[in-house]
């Protein structure tokens, strides 16, 4: 095959590093863009955060149209927003581009420690090794039986009976599976057994239970003597226990020879008892959200503002801007003029993203003015081509931006993604939101006979009547997702 030269024309998206970073930011979440911002201002010498006179108004300051901040009038007609774009980039006479000898690569240096494990020094010490952790189920039990009266042997049995405690603080093996597990054939089974009804006094109260039924003798049985309606229910656990999750209160009366109303005044009792004593104890780590934007109603205008603790505000060192000579090509210079344009990069993209978080939070707010004003019931149904097409963005980006970003409101906290939701058609040719039927449905459940609660046909029966066509299997759905139970499980006889 003859070789030769051919000259083709074509065109082609390149995902600059300026892009990918902007990107990148934009889809972090608070917390994340906070370490990312650190990290920025560890590795960038060109980089220093503003001074508190530099710093955004918080959400109670200000007035409306300040920085960082839209309003929103009653007839959804937003007003001039305007953003700190630069965010204190003091360019000085330096041009927006400066002329380098490095890559992206280059730039993003990253000091890591000598060692991989501890200090320079090359001990062993771990930072994280110092955090406190969450107590949980085991800690607790073990603390109880340190401070409990027992013998080095009933120790070791109660050891080995706490490490065979789930979570929901069942003890779910038996006893020959304890000698198994204990290895030791001076161990009797009556010594286990007499080992695991001490922990059972334990605090949550019906741990080391085996069943649910002796989980809830046990709380039965710590309640005082007087209790109203304890004996009762203390012989619906042990007598009639079957007839229980049916919520059958006639078989009970006829099984125990009682009135239904004492039976019903039992019922009432073990429903307040808990049926996983170890949730109280297993304590998982705590989610901290921080919220992006803060929405807030004041003379009656919504005004949506930025968190101006969310993204501290960045600048250039004007001292070490002053140090670039333009002609300098030493090694001094070119790091200088490296980190600069880094730096401007950064702030530009950071001031892209303040923008554009406001700009779709704003939008949102003003598309879900009713949801703010009356709930969920006036929730409307809203997709991210809604916003995107509101915004003149790409699907793509109002997508980045929703994802893991929180805005703090009169009636909560929520995710923008909360404000997203299919619709279904209505009597009438229009449209309702999927979160604003399950606020129907939740209500409609609130006000059902306790003695006869609804069914999910006669749910659907009333939407419909509210002009909402909604089948019985996708109030059923709902009402899943929600956690709420079906109408025979929601059965009371008070």
């Amino acid at each position: 095959m003859k070789q030769s030269i051919q000259l083709r024309l074509g065109q082609h998206l390149t995902m600059t590093p300026q892009l990918q970073q902007a990107i990148r930011l934009l889809q972090l979440s608070t917390l994340d863009l906070q370490k990312e911002i650190q990290e920025a201002l560890d590795t960038n010498l060109m980089l220093e955060e503003g001074d508190e006179a530099d710093r955004f108004d918080g959400p109670d300051a200000g007035e409306p149209g300040t920085a960082n901040s839209e309003e929103l009038d009653p007839g959804h007609v937003p007003v001039e927003q305007t953003v700190d774009r630069e965010v204190h980039a003091e360019s000085n006479e330096m041009p927006d581009e400066l002329p380098v000898d490095t890559q992206w690569t280059d730039v993003f240096d990253s000091y890591l420690p000598t060692t991989a494990h501890g200090s320079d020094d090359g001990s062993d010490f771990d930072p994280f090794a110092h955090q406190s952790r969450p107590q949980t189920l085991l800690d607790h039990l073990s603390w109880q039986i340190n401070l409990s009266r027992m013998s080095e042997r009933d120790n070791m049995i109660a050891h080995a009976v706490i490490d065979s405690i789930d979570v929901d603080g069942y003890l779910r093996i038996d006893i020959d599976e304890l000698l198994v597990t204990i290895g030791r054939t001076d161990v009797s089974a009556e010594e286990v057994e007499a080992v695991v009804h001490r922990i059972q006094s334990f605090d949550p109260p019906g741990v080391g239970a085996r069943s649910l039924p002796e989980c809830l003798l046990i709380q039965l049985r710590q309640l005082a003597a007087t209790t109203p309606w304890r004996d009762t229910a203390i012989a619906v656990c042990t007598q009639g226990f079957e007839y229980l999750p049916k919520k059958d209160v006639a078989s009970l009366a006829r099984q125990l020879k009682e009135s239904e109303e004492t039976i019903a005044g039992a019922l009432a009792l073990i429903r307040t008892l808990n049926p996983r004593p170890g949730g109280l104890i297993a304590a998982t780590p705590a989610q901290y959200v921080t919220p992006d934007i803060f929405v807030r109603k004041r003379d009656g205008r919504w005004l949506v503002e930025l968190n101006p603790e969310a993204t501290p505000k960045l600048r250039v060192n004007a001292d070490y801007a002053r140090l670039i000579r333009r002609a300098d090509q030493s090694a001094d210079g070119v790091t200088l003029k490296s980190h600069l344009q880094e730096a401007r990069w950064f702030i530009k993209s950071l001031a892209s993203r303040n923008d554009t978080v406001l700009r779709v939070g704003a939008k949102i707010v003003e598309m879900q003015q009713e949801f703010f004003e009356h709930g969920d019931e006036a929730m409307r149904p809203m997709v991210l081509r809604d916003v995107a097409e509101a915004l003149e963005l790409h699907e793509s980006t109002v997508s980045r931006v929703t994802t893991q970003k929180y805005m703090h409101t009169p009636r909560g906290t929520f995710e923008f993604k909360y404000f997203f939701s299919s619709h279904v058609n209505t009597a009438s040719g229009g449209e309702c939101s999927s979160t604003a039927i399950r606020a129907l449905i939740r209500k409609l459940i609130a006000q059902e006979s306790a003695k006869k609660p609804m069914s999910d046909s006669r749910i659907a029966q009333e939407l419909a009547n509210q002009g909402i066509n909604v089948a019985r299997r996708t109030v059923a759905k709902y009402r899943e997702a929600m956690g709420v139970p079906p109408s025979n499980e929601r059965k009371r006889l008070t």
